[in-house]
């Protein structure tokens, strides 16, 4: 008995010591406070949290040759030395014209910097050899770097324009490049649509024969005459002077006078056979703003940098120089800047965060009363900002995933303080206790169920924070900062909220009196007029206060009288007409039938949700599909175009798309109210960064336009995944032999093509081959949702073989690295050295005019000029007498898997298909009659849908983790299988709301929301079951000990009976408080709903607009969640009642205290 009193009469010694502290806990109160506001002010802003890859990239240039060379030279042997690392996942390459790039993914228990020194160790290896390839008398050096994706896209584009030559653009380009790229917060800032200037030696072909000189002859001679050296000491007079021999030319055209060779007394001055210039490399790069040439720079930010912050700095460098140092007709532009949108999306999810808020204290008010209201309202701001305070000490970013935690967390982080609240208000109501003795009592009623519950609701997210790979980087800071918000509002509940009711707790409901309210409103007004007038920026606080001086009239003469009204009449009949429902349910027959009818309701859900599947009623995405922020035009002619022929044709694309971005729907008196800017980028930076990140290699063949959306509250309703699809469909068929795709900037880590086919095998031409008639065979077979079918290698790469008679050479004196030497420097170029201006170095480069270089005659025609080792005479062998040439294609890349030769198929989904695993299973289908597959070539689907079964996998074995962990918790707390099993049960029938929902609805089933709010909703209902069960276990101790019941007795029937009613009827207020406030905490998301309150509060406008970015990617968690709690709410009050009262029954039918009938 003693052992009983115990239990009922408790006390947590935690909250009994805040309580006698109470001075101890404001001071920490205040500082919590301090602490939370400041993070929230210093927390780098960003979109989405960061992605370091574990991925180590290894980049070659070996200039001049084929792919098939460099994956035999560069590529294979570097392969080699990879595969044998330790924690290597896999290894891919691209082997192309000049360019080698192999990427080694390691997993996660391998730290970045220890993985890229492995790479290192090994690579120095390979490059150590004697038969390592050389360019331009020096080993080839392989570079070895990481690479974050943020710092791969650029976060602005800067366009300077006007009346100026390109070279004069360059240098204003070159200055903001100097100034920007002194910021911390910026990595680099590459320059587009200009190029560096060199030092060209145009060798005339006939000029260099006549005075029978090599190309040797003239590099050499450039090498020893352009050069500055040290000769050591000269000591002299107890002086010890540097000797300094100063050769390097001051200008380019001194290199005239440099004398090739003499002969006889007949100097032959470089002048004579070659004309010097100094003047732009060949061209790589295009850049347009709108259609008209820009010089553009691409600004990089460095990794783990804030981006608002140095879009900021940018922003003001840029004004500076505009205003400082550049001409006043220079019109420089900044074009993509994603910080507004960044800024705007966080913004957006503070007001859903204060209009959730606002609804649940309102709810609260009506629910619990003002008084009651304030202290567990208070509960929100103190939770949040301790956890903003935490999260900023631990290095997060104040992003959508943080907000988004944090509006999810806030129905549950009330719960607690309702719980205690509400249990303190009782013992003071119907037990007369001291503000003091209901604190002590009533938080230790409650608080180890509180502490189970909240512990049981952290143990569904704890499998979520062990997620791996890049989806886990990007998604784990939202359980992270769930278990945080819940871990704070515990704190809260038991720490503060037991201080304040212990202090300020009143179960009387007593007007203040007018003249009160009169002197107080009075003093507010005035206050808040003059900071209204004179504050500032600071008159939104002036605002807020005559609002809130309002409010105390509103709420004495209207919200009070409806909230009493509410307490006294609507809660008592909501709360009588519940006891009567589960009175009825636990009565007879009904409990039995309303279990079945809960099942049959479960297996009902799962069977229209699998009909809805396999009709495709119900689409399954990745990601939320997005409303494109920009829609990016890739264009991609064949390997071995010429960057002017690209050019050409990105301007034809570009003029299409324009037509269709400025439509008259989209433009208003010429102001396009949808798109912001257009630029325009051919050969370098025109790569995608998903397929070609950590590539240097120039892509002349590749272009590359992006249009950027206005903020989606500017957009007066349109709809920019439309206007990407009418651009997809204006693009589709009209250029033949051009590869166009038609993305938009992705939501979440880079997954792949969602159509994604990947053949392996040996023999590459096979390959090709087999990959074209793949793609001719899908193509008749007219598959829904295939948007177009790409190859991404080919073997039409033009080029050209040069064979050497080795006999006749060898007769003749010439080696084959003669004639590869020859022709190498008369098309390609030989470096002869540096010249150095204004602390620039520019290449010198040895090379045919450009008249004779792409003359195939002049080329193959020209002599080797050399001395005979045997007779000391001078020989020129002209290079067709020893070799002759003929057209070829080559490959336009190798590309290798895991070692392995790939060629891919893939494509994007057509206009308004979002469901590739739909679209991949019909290609799988009609692949099943494709029988042209040589032996040998193995096929496998990858890209997004690799990714999807993944995260899936690894989604569901997380939720049926963190419910084992519940379980377990659950054993703990009740020290039985029985209770936790029936809370376990609400659990699952909790999913007939989310998949019943989601087949009314016809929303789509989105793997990477979907699934985490349905292991979200499981904390949800544990939370709510344990709070019922264990207040029911409470009561029952109670009528044990009224009615004189051994602790290991059952009660009888009839008063199990009441005390199940009298539990339920007890928990109703926190069951239906923590459904009502965590749904109206998302209602905001889930419908699209957006408030500005602060320019509601300073300039009078509230923005209210409808829809946005947030609410398309946090809608479907948003709506899984409120679709599963209106379900488990019904559960818990009803059927959780009803299970545990049948389980008890059942129980005591097994130790015959029933009579069975």
């Amino acid at each position: 008995m003693a052992k009983i009193n115990k239990q009922i009469d408790k006390e947590f010694k935690l909250s009994s010591w805040a309580i006698n502290n109470k001075t101890t806990i404001y001071v920490l109160m205040f500082l919590f406070l301090y602490l939370g506001i400041s993070s929230y002010f210093t927390m780098p802003r960003e979109n989405f949290p960061e992605i370091s890859e574990t991925k180590i990239y290894i980049s070659s240039v070996y200039p001049g040759n084929t792919a098939e060379d460099i994956e035999k030279l560069i590529t294979n042997p570097l392969e080699d030395k990879l595969k044998s690392i330790s924690n290597v996942v896999e290894i891919t390459s691209t082997s192309q014209e000049d360019y080698s790039i192999i990427t080694v993914e390691f997993d996660e228990s391998i730290a970045v910097d220890k993985a890229k020194q492995k790479v290192k160790d090994e690579i120095d290896q390979e490059t150590a050899g004697e038969d390592w390839p050389t360019f331009n008398g020096a080993k080839v050096t392989p570079n070895v770097f990481e690479l974050s994706m943020s710092e791969e896209v650029p976060i602005l584009n800067i366009n300077i324009s006007g009346n100026y030559p390109v070279s004069k653009l360059k240098e204003y380009g070159e200055f903001l490049q100097d100034e920007i790229e002194d910021l911390s917060e910026i990595k680099k800032v590459d320059i587009r649509g200009a190029q560096d200037k060199e030092i060209e030696v145009a060798v005339d072909i006939y000029k260099m024969m006549a005075a029978k000189v090599s190309f040797d002859d003239i590099s050499n001679a450039i090498n020893r005459g352009n050069i500055t050296m040290s000769a050591g000491n000269f000591i002299t007079s107890q002086q010890r002077r540097t000797i300094r021999i100063i050769g390097e030319i001051d200008q380019p055209s001194d290199l005239g006078d440099f004398v090739i060779k003499a002969e006889n007394g007949n100097p032959i001055y470089l002048k004579d056979v070659a004309k010097i210039s100094f003047k732009d490399k060949d061209k790589t790069t295009y850049a347009r703003e709108k259609g008209a040439a820009v010089v553009m720079l691409d600004v990089k930010k460095r990794g783990g940098e804030n981006m608002v912050t140095a879009a900021d700095k940018v922003g003001e460098i840029v004004a500076q120089a505009k205003k400082n140092n550049f001409p006043q007709d220079l019109e420089v532009t900044i074009t993509n800047d994603q910080s507004p949108k960044t800024i705007g999306q966080v913004d957006d999810l503070v007001n859903n965060i204060i209009f959730g808020v606002i609804l649940v204290v309102i709810v609260l008010m009506f629910f619990l009363g003002f008084k009651n209201a304030i202290f567990v309202g208070f509960a929100i701001p103190m939770s949040m900002f301790m956890s903003l305070m935490i999260l900023g000490a631990l290095g997060y970013t104040l992003n959508t995933m943080v907000l988004f935690g944090l509006i999810m967390g806030l129905g549950m982080l009330v719960d607690n303080g309702i719980v205690v609240v509400e249990n303190v208000y009782r013992l003071m109501d119907e037990e007369g206790m001291t503000r003091i003795e209901a604190a002590k009592k009533g938080i230790g009623e409650i608080a180890f169920p509180i502490i189970i519950s909240t512990a049981t609701t952290v143990a569904a997210f704890i499998p979520l924070g062990l997620w791996p790979g890049i989806m886990g980087q990007f998604m784990v800071i939202l359980p992270i900062t769930l278990s945080i918000v819940l871990g704070s509002s515990l704190f809260v509940a038991i720490f503060f909220n037991s201080v304040l009711v212990s202090q300020f707790m009143s179960i009387e409901d007593k007007d203040m009196p007018l003249k009160n309210i009169v002197r107080l409103t009075s003093i507010m007004v005035v206050v808040g007029l003059l900071i209204f007038f004179l504050g500032g920026d600071y008159k939104v606080v002036g605002t807020l206060i005559i609002f809130i001086a309002i409010m105390f009239w509103v709420y004495r003469f209207v919200l009070r009288k409806a909230a009493n009204y509410f307490q006294k009449n609507t809660l008592v009949f909501l709360e009588n007409w519940y006891e009567r429902q589960l009175k009825r349910a636990l009565s007879g027959w009904r409990p039995y039938a309303l279990v079945v009818a809960t099942f049959i309701l479960l297996v009902a859900a799962f069977t229209s949700f699998g009909w809805s599947l396999k009709e495709e009623r119900t689409k399954v995405e990745f990601f939320p599909d997005n409303k494109p922020n920009q829609i990016i035009v890739y264009i991609e002619y064949p390997q071995g175009t010429d960057i002017e022929k690209t050019n050409e044709i990105t301007r034809e694309i570009e003029q299409k798309v324009f037509e269709v971005l400025n439509e008259k729907k989209y433009t208003d008196d010429g102001y396009n109210f949808l798109v912001e800017s257009t630029v325009s980028q051919v050969g370098e930076g025109a790569g995608n960064p998903e397929k070609d990140g950590g590539s240097s290699a120039e892509m002349p063949h590749k272009g590359k336009i992006t249009a950027s959306m206005r903020e989606f509250k500017y957009r007066r309703g349109e709809d920019s995944e439309v206007l990407r699809q009418k651009v997809q469909s204006a693009l589709v068929g009209i250029y033949p032999g051009v590869l166009i795709s038609v993305e938009k900037d992705a939501n979440g880590p880079p997954a792949g093509s969602p159509i994604n086919i990947e053949l392996s095998g040996k023999n590459y031409e096979e390959l090709i081959l087999t990959a074209e008639k793949m793609r001719d065979y899908l193509n008749t077979q007219s598959i829904p949702g295939v948007d177009e079918l790409k190859i991404d290698v080919n073997k039409s790469k033009p080029g050209m073989q040069v064979l050497v008679d080795r006999k006749k050479a060898g007769e003749l004196g010439v080696s084959t690295g003669q004639v590869g030497q020859q022709l190498r420097a008369a098309i390609f170029g030989n470096k002869a050295g540096i010249y150095k201006e204004n602390g620039e170095d520019y290449d010198i480069y040895v090379r045919f005019n450009k008249d004779d270089r792409y003359n195939k005659s002049a080329v193959f025609n020209q002599k080797i000029t050399f001395r005979d080792q045997a007779t000391g005479k001078i020989k020129e062998i002209p290079v067709s007498a020893v070799a002759s040439q003929m057209n070829s294609s080559g490959f336009s890349a190798i590309k290798h898997k895991n070692v392995k030769r790939v060629v891919t198929v893939y494509s994007a989904l057509s206009p308004g298909e979002t469901d590739a695993g739909a679209v991949v299973a019909r290609i799988e289908n009609s692949m099943k009659n494709f029988n042209d597959f040589p032996i040998g070539v193995t096929t496998d689907y990858t890209g997004q849908i690799e990714e999807e079964k993944k995260q899936m996998n690894f989604l569901v074995g997380a939720f049926i983790t963190g419910l084992l962990l519940i379980f377990f918790i659950l054993i703990i707390q009740f020290n039985s299988v029985s209770k936790p099993g029936i809370i376990m049960l609400a659990i699952f029938l909790s999913l007939i709301g989310v998949f019943g929902g989601l087949v009314l609805s016809g929303a789509p089933f989105v793997i990477m929301m979907t699934m985490v709010g349905i292991i979200a909703l499981a904390g949800i209902v544990v939370n709510n079951g344990v709070v019922l069960l264990d207040y029911a276990e409470l009561l029952i101790s109670r009528r044990k000990l009224q009615d004189g019941v051994s602790e290991s007795e059952y009660l009888p029937l009839e008063s199990l009976y009441e005390t199940v009613v009298k539990a339920g009827k007890a928990r109703l207020r926190p069951v239906l408080l923590t459904a009502i406030t965590t749904i109206l905490g998302l209602i905001p998301l889930a419908i699209g709903l957006n408030i500005n309150f602060f320019t509601l509060f300073s300039d009078f406008d509230a923005n209210i607009y409808m829809g946005g970015d947030n609410v398309v990617f946090w809608g479907p968690l948003a709506k899984t969640v409120i679709y599963g709690l209106l379900i488990a709410t019904f559960l818990t009050l009803i059927v959780v009642p009803i299970l545990f009262y049948l389980a008890t029954k059942f129980k005591m039918r097994l130790k015959g205290l029933l009579k069975t009938t």
